[in-house]
Formats: structure tokens, sequence, C-alpha cells
């Protein structure tokens, strides 16, 4: 089975002082990353592709720290992992291990407190998985669908599941940037944990909130629909993203495939190829 990625990224400093977010772009098989925007095309080997984004937090440049760390942690692990055949649980063992790394930095005297997010995609053959410590996201659009795979680790959608919050009432909320978990604030984390079956011509978007706070789902749908390459929707959405204030860094990864990959079934839903392995687990106070 030959499967192939065609992707590129962007990452801009916004209003903020400094850029905290961290990408990585890493072919598992050969060994190479890609750590700048242009548009890279590659088949994706037996040892897959690695797509992760993390947004960092923390003063005295701490979270341009913590990010750097996640990033650079995560793929260490994934590229000297030595079960392949068990991309799920390797994926889930290398988030825990930046975790544990980034937390082990934030000891540092005048790191205290330090953190990051971190939305991790393996792609692996014919299937993805999708982890996530926090509140980036990712999103797959296929046949014109657009599907959030991650669920925001958040006070906000805490309380949108509980109801008590309205989904559309969300991004108004005075504390929709507080988050429930992050990498490095303590020893372990829950790692949210899905799977994905590809099918032909599927894109993927790992993102930090500083798009997801600005750009509606509809909005990222059609901008990717109606750009001309990969590239040209990845400078549309942060465009739009500053346009609209721009506070937060903002970072998007774009990434397509295609190749031997089953074409989409009439009917079929991205929900109906998509599998929660593992959520992360929080309830409100007195629940």
């Amino acid at each position: 089975m030959t499967v192939n990625l065609t992707v590129c990224a962007r990452t801009d400093i916004g209003k903020r002082a400094r850029n905290e977010d961290a990408f990585v772009i890493a072919d598992l098989t050969g060994d190479s990353l890609v750590t700048t925007s242009p548009i890279t095309r590659f088949e994706i080997g037996e040892h897959g592709v690695l797509l992760a984004v993390s947004d960092g937090m923390g003063g005295h440049a701490a979270g341009e720290v913590a990010s750097a760390l996640v990033v650079e942690s995560l793929c260490r692990s994934m590229a000297s992992g030595v079960d392949r055949k068990d991309s799920d649980a390797l994926l889930s063992r290398a988030v825990e291990r930046a975790n544990r790394d980034a937390w082990e930095a934030s000891q540092v005297p005048g790191r205290e407190g330090m953190g990051a997010t971190v939305t991790a995609l393996v792609l692996d053959g014919a299937t993805a998985y999708i982890a996530e410590v926090g509140d980036s996201r990712a999103y797959v659009l296929r046949n014109g669908e657009l599907l959030q795979v991650t669920r925001d680790q958040s006070y906000v959608q805490l309380l949108v599941d509980a109801g008590t919050l309205k989904p559309e009432e969300a991004g108004r909320a005075p504390f929709r940037n507080v988050i429930l978990q992050a990498m490095g604030q303590k020893a372990d984390v829950q790692v949210a944990l899905g799977k994905l079956t590809l099918r032909q011509r599927d894109c993927f978007l790992v993102c930090s909130d500083g798009l997801t706070n600005k750009v509606t789902a509809q909005e990222i749908a059609s901008t990717i629909l109606w750009a001309p390459r990969l590239d040209v929707a990845c400078d549309s959405l942060i465009a739009l993203a500053k346009e609209r204030g721009g506070e937060d860094n903002i970072t998007a990864i774009l990434g397509g495939v295609s190749g031997d990959l089953p074409p989409v079934v009439a009917g079929e839903t991205i929900s109906s190829t998509f599998q929660v392995l593992r959520e992360f687990g929080a309830s409100l106070p007195g629940i």
C-alpha cells in the first residue's frame, strides 16, 4: 500500500511579544523533520508521519521553552519507539514521556508553572491516531464535511457537556481559556486518544487556539475547500485570525492524503470511521 502526504504549516506571533507555539512535521521512516512552512510531499513509510502542535504557557519565556521541549521530546520518542505495530500505545507513551520531560524542566528556578498543550496526529498506513492534552485541536475534512476529532479539555467544554452553557456561548465565556490539564503541570497526564480510518483525499488540520478562537469550523472548511493549494489555505486561515484581532499566537498544520486509500462510500460520515480509544475524564465539582 502506498499512501502519500502533502503537508505545510504556518505559525504567526500575532500581537504577542513572543511566539510560544511550536510545531513539528516528522517523517519517522526517513528520519527527516520539517520545521519551516513550504509545502512538503512524501510517501508515508512503515514508521509513519508525525504532525504535532504545542501551545506554551507561562511567563518569562517559559511557555516558549515548554512547547519546544514538548514537540522535541515527542518527536524523539516516536522516532526511537520499539513497538511499531502498536502506534496508538507508542503515541500515548510518547506524550506521557514529553509531559514528564516538561514537568522535570519546570522544576528549574524561573520556569515554575510553565506548561503547554499538545495535539499530535500520527499517520500510519491507512490509519491516523490522534492524541491530545489541553485545547489545541485536530480536524478532519472529508467530502465537504469537517469534524473536530479532539475535544477541548477546558472548563468551558466541561460546562457545555454538563448542559450549563450553550455551545454558542462558549466562545464568549470569560473563562474560555481555562484548561483542565496541560503538559508539564503535573507528573502525570491523561492522554485522550482517537483512531481514524483514512479515506482518499482526507485533509487534516492541527492547530492552536489562536486560530480556533477567531475562526469558526464552517469558515475553516470553506477556506480549505476554496483554496487552490494547502499553503494558500494556511495563509488565509492565519490572515483571518489576525484580521479579527490576532491577540494570541496562531499555528496551523494542514495535510492531505492520497494514494492507495478507499474512496468515500455514499452516505458514510467521518464519525463512522472514527473511534475514541481513550477519553479525558473530568467532572464539575459536586458531580
